[in-house]
């Protein structure tokens, strides 16, 4: 895999990463849920499923950096597959939130975009 897309896997690991709090711990907060869902209304029924997602989210990202990490040390099929895969995941993840919330536009580009310019640029190379 080309720099390119080794940068990308980091940037939508990163963006994993972050939501990862966002939505297991932190969705409580008013401003939270603003910035996940466009709304402050709070539905504590979900409370579950959010912390659920919430990991998730770290579990694709953990997944790239160990993709990463195999690249950088030489198994270069391991890294090569780990990354392709959880790419795909995210980008259908994000088509998914497009389809199923279309006013959730902003998270389906935030999920999905970087595992695409990975892609993208690894195809290129």
């Amino acid at each position: 895999m080309n720099t390119v897309s080794q940068v990308f896997a980091l940037i939508a690991a990163a963006v994993h990463v972050v939501v990862w709090p966002l939505e297991s711990f932190l969705y409580g907060r008013a401003s939270v849920r603003v910035l996940l869902t466009g709304s402050t209304a709070d539905a504590p029924e979900v409370r579950l499923w959010r912390f659920n997602v919430g990991f998730y989210n770290l579990f694709l990202a953990l997944g790239l950096i160990a993709g990463f990490v195999a690249l950088r040390l030489g198994h270069v099929t391991t890294g090569r597959s780990l990354i392709v895969y959880i790419c795909l995941f995210m980008i259908g993840g994000g088509i998914t939130l497009f389809v199923s919330a279309p006013k959730l536009w902003r998270g389906s580009l935030g999920q999905a975009v970087p595992p695409v310019v990975v892609l993208v640029a690894d195809l290129a190379h």
